[in-house]
């Protein structure tokens, strides 16, 4: 921050005559995207209240310490902690602005579940003094925002809420403002990459840019919430219907015998072609769920997205078929699995295809199965009592005769055809031909 926190600055000449917040800031929930933005924002100057359900996160954070792998947030953890500019709780403090960051998954019905989003609004509303600002970070479908508002309306009826559209603001500021960094490089795309500022009311979206302004390098772009909250899912289904072309051709070039590396790689020369590269599936929480919340919200319309995720999900099962074929070709083979993140160099395994494949792989045959993954200790819990082994890299090529590249980590990039001479390969990643 430039100067000072001022209330009557950022929220009107009345807000400074209410009682004094805890806190500056308090960001509910500390996962993925919570921690790293109470730290950023600590790391500017704010005095930062992270609330978490987990005791042991709320234990983790307060000596100092991370429980995700993300570069360089061991360290602004640590300085953050060391200034007190941040300290963690399982308790909602008072707040000037509350920064709402917690899961929104998907049902088996694919429908999008706002229930911890509304939770935290149910967790804040007792606390909010009038002048304070709610922003909603979280991926969610289209209404969400107001969703909020309407909880906080029936704890708080004392408090005058914004009304969407309206030229007037209430007692309080409530916005959409979503995330849009890529794991791997969080802390330094929470800083430089353009925000999308969504208000109830354009009074809400000038109240909560003036946070977003103090540390963020790039624009800050306003708008309403129903278009914010509609833009962070079109980012994402954009993706997905891009990735999904890559992942469907990879499958088209299998049927008819050609590689799909070489297609990729010719057809990209074409001045106005730059087609993705393709994988055993799509992962994560964002890529892998938003789209369904597009879907959910226009689903007689939103016929590509749902092609998109759909062919994006089958590519995980013909990867792994693949991978059967392979196993049946060599019946006392051991395997090699390579990665089980759903991308390279992280240890995030939500939503992962690697894992999946993994999963169902080792539950029929994992005493022949060996997984090589350098961002964990231990199997994740789907592959833990299958009697697959968590191995180092040099031992699992010393043992096994098949070797399958399910994510292309840095740490196995260093391969070359003479350390995997005589075995049977399969590079769902292109790593090798890279």
């Amino acid at each position: 921050m430039n100067a000072p926190f001022d209330a009557a600055t950022a929220f009107g000449p009345d807000a400074a005559t209410q009682p004094a917040p805890d806190h500056q800031i308090a960001v509910i929930g500390l996962g993925y995207i919570g921690l790293p933005t109470a730290a950023v924002l600590a790391s500017f100057g704010w005095d930062v209240c992270g609330v978490d359900v987990s005791k042991d996160v709320v234990e983790t954070v307060n000596a100092g310490g991370v429980h995700i792998e993300e570069r360089d947030l061991d360290r602004l953890v640590s300085e953050a902690t060391q200034s007190a500019r941040l300290v963690a709780s399982r308790h909602v403090p008072a707040a000037h602005y509350y920064m709402i960051a917690v899961p929104t998954p998907f049902g088996a019905d694919k429908k999008p579940d706002i229930s911890y989003v509304e939770t935290a609004a149910r967790s804040i509303a007792p606390n909010i003094l009038p002048g304070a600002c709610i922003i909603v970070e979280s991926t969610s479908p289209v209404g969400t925002t107001e969703r909020v508002a309407e909880i906080i309306a029936e704890v708080r009826p004392d408090l005058r809420m914004p009304k969407f559209g309206d030229e007037h603001g209430g007692d309080i500021a409530i916005a959409y403002c979503p995330e849009r960094v890529l794991p791997g490089k969080i802390v330094h795309e929470l800083v430089n990459n353009d925000r999308v500022v969504g208000g109830m009311t354009p009074a809400c979206a000038q109240r909560a840019s003036a946070l977003y302004m103090s540390f963020v390098k790039g624009d800050c772009l306003i708008t309403n919430s129903r278009v914010a909250e509609t833009v962070k899912l079109v980012e994402n289904s954009f993706r997905d219907v891009n990735i999904a072309f890559a992942n469907e051709l990879s499958m088209i070039a299998d049927e008819i015998g050609v590689d799909v590396w070489d297609v990729i790689r010719l057809a990209n020369r074409h001045p106005r072609v730059n087609i993705l590269q393709p994988g055993p599936g799509v992962g994560g929480h964002c890529i892998a769920v938003d789209p369904w919340f597009l879907v959910a919200g226009a689903p007689k319309s939103a016929r590509i997205v749902r092609t998109a995720r759909e062919v994006n999900d089958h590519k995980a099962v013909h990867t792994e078929n693949r991978i059967r074929a392979l196993i049946d070709a060599a019946p006392d083979a051991k395997v090699a699995l390579l990665g089980l993140a759903f991308k390279p160099d992280i240890d995030d395994f939500r939503e992962s295809p690697a894992l999946e494949i993994a999963a169902n792989l080792c539950a029929d045959l994992g005493e022949r199965v060996l997984v090589v993954e350098p961002f964990t200790d231990d199997l994740p819990n789907t592959l833990a009592e299958t009697g697959a082994t968590l191995s180092g890299l040099d031992d699992a090529l010393a043992q096994a005769e098949i070797v399958v590249v399910l994510v292309d980590h840095t740490a196995f990039k260093h391969l070359t055809p003479t350390d995997l001479a005589g075995k049977l390969v399969f590079d769902t990643r292109g790593m090798l031909k890279k």
